[in-house]
């Protein structure tokens, strides 16, 4: 069993910079991929960046370029730092890891972008 523990959400300003920490805890063997995943009112929960074992990245196309995704396995911990917000990235962000083909999640960290 993983628990996956979010911080750093919030409030922040258009145009601005965010950074989101997940740490997880319990089982820390094999975890691979990490990353997260956010969702805004009424849509689907859509996928913003994921980093594999091996430091591979993948972003999804609504953040591509303004957004840095990173992690310190001696910590189980990764990192999503966000630039150039638009109120557009408003919505609840969740972490999320698989470790032996099982997916986690974190409870979700809610980022409000103010115009």
């Amino acid at each position: 069993q993983v628990q996956l523990t979010e911080s750093g959400g919030g409030l922040a300003q258009s145009g601005g910079s965010l950074r989101l920490s997940c740490a997880a805890s319990g089982s820390r063997f094999s975890i691979n991929p990490m990353g997260w995943y956010h969702q805004a009112p009424g849509k689907e929960r859509e996928m913003v960046a994921l980093i594999t074992n091996g430091g591979s990245t993948v972003y999804g196309d609504s953040v591509k370029g303004r957004c840095t995704i990173s992690r310190d396995d001696e910590k189980n911990t990764v990192y999503l730092r966000m630039d150039m917000l638009t109120t557009e990235d408003t919505a609840v962000y969740y972490c999320y890891c698989v470790q032996f083909d099982t997916d986690y999640w974190g409870q979700g960290t809610q980022v409000t972008v103010s115009s």
